[in-house]
């Protein structure tokens, strides 16, 4: 039992010391140029990959491109 109690007390502690570090980490922003344009063309890829891989244009077309079978 005592075994248990150490055990859940040293997870707890674990816990806690990674929401600490979490916290104390902050948000901040990417401060340089090449920082800001990465995260910018990031953005922008992200936002290509959801137009092209939603659910609307992946399940209304009849074939995959290629494998029509009209040719």
């Amino acid at each position: 039992m005592v075994d248990l109690l150490v055990f859940l007390g040293l997870l707890a502690l674990f816990a806690a010391f990674l929401i600490v570090k979490l916290l104390r980490r902050g948000t901040s922003r990417t401060e340089n140029a090449d920082g800001l344009l990465i995260e910018q063309a990031r953005r922008d890829q992200a936002h290509v990959d959801r137009m092209s891989y939603n659910s609307s244009t992946l399940h209304n077309i009849p074939y995959p491109w290629g494998d029509s079978p009209r040719g």
